[in-house]
């Protein structure tokens, strides 16, 4: 409950026994307790009302991680791992107290893999406006810092906005897209936000996310995705440790990366480098499918099979994996 919302229910408390304590003998009085209790009664009231017509900055709220993985596991198409993982990271995040520094998740994978589509989950289970919400805060690479020569200004903006944004919310979401976009040094202005203190100049982001999108390491994925199917062994049985490794230091060494000779691979402040592997072809038509019922349309067996055979797969001989993912499922259905 808000600091205000428990004095305030501190005080109608108080004048309720107050009221009991002077019944017997004064009913005038007793009138004027009744009548401020009612009064901090509607404060109240008006309160929670503000909150659900405007939104207010949620304290201590828990995760549903029941709902959270069910929406993952019926919308989310060939990501075992990454389903797994966010789970799991979100689900221990919220339930920890005592958190000692803010959550931090790196999501890699090529385009269409489901990327953005799982920020967005996260943010609609953390946040009742999801996007929308004043605490969740999409950046852009290309977008919102185009300009190589801008960098020290772009740290600088950075480092205010993230200060004003968490001192107002503790709990605000910060999602950096296009990471392999962002001219390298622009993300290390905000390392001492993501390290084991617990305050600076005043303020605490322990209770913050972090989540960056990236395409960089997508090679690496595919890789070790192709080295299992090549084996026989089913996309299944990737686990984390046989990527994570590989694309932190991948990542790391990458000049096309946002995360180039970052400190925050450096100081191990990225809690997880979640994978996103490849769509296969039984995946895409997943995607046509849910598009499909999305639009209140009946699924069309036939429609599902020419959308998903008109999409591009490689490598040039197995045939595998689509190279655009889902990316271009909704502008191809538009077409039948």
């Amino acid at each position: 409950m808000p600091r205000a919302g428990r004095l305030a229910g501190g005080a109608a408390l108080w004048l309720l026994l107050a009221a009991q304590a002077v019944a017997a003998l004064d009913p005038i009085t007793v009138g004027i307790a009744i009548g401020a209790t009612t009064a901090l009664t509607s404060y109240l009231s008006y309160t929670d009302l503000y909150c659900r017509l405007v939104e207010c900055c949620p304290k201590e709220q828990p995760l549903n991680a029941s709902a959270l993985k069910l929406e993952l596991e019926e919308k989310l198409f060939g990501q075992h791992l990454a389903t797994e993982v966010i789970v799991k990271a979100l689900t221990g995040f919220r339930n920890n107290k005592n958190s000692k520094k803010p959550l931090t998740l790196s999501l890699h994978g090529w385009a269409g893999t489901g990327k953005n589509f799982v920020s967005q989950i996260v943010a609609e289970n953390l946040h009742s406006k999801g996007l929308k919400s004043n605490f969740v805060h999409l950046f852009v690479s290309t977008l919102h810092f185009p300009h190589e020569q801008h960098v020290k200004l772009y740290q600088d903006q950075l480092r205010r906005w993230i200060r004003g944004n968490v001192s107002a919310c503790a709990s605000s979401m910060f999602i950096f897209d296009e990471m392999d976009k962002l001219h390298p040094g622009v993300i290390d202005a905000i390392k001492p936000f993501l390290d084991y203190y617990e305050q600076i100049d005043g303020v605490s982001y322990r209770k913050a996310i972090f989540i960056f999108l990236s395409n960089a390491g997508g090679d690496l994925i595919t890789k070790t995705a192709l080295e299992f199917w090549r084996a026989g062994r089913k996309r299944e049985d990737i686990q984390l440790k046989d990527l994570e490794h590989i694309l932190s230091v991948g990542v790391f060494n990458n000049k096309h990366s946002g995360l180039w000779h970052s400190g925050l691979i450096d100081k191990n402040l990225i809690d997880y480098f979640i994978p996103f592997l490849p769509l296969e072809y039984a995946h895409v038509k997943m995607c046509v499918r849910a598009e499909m019922k999305a639009r209140g349309s009946a699924v069309d067996e036939d429609i599902v099979t020419r959308v998903a055979e008109e999409m591009t797969f490689f490598p040039k001989d197995e045939k595998i994996y689509s190279d655009k993912g889902c990316k271009t499922v909704q502008s191809r259905l538009d077409f039948h």
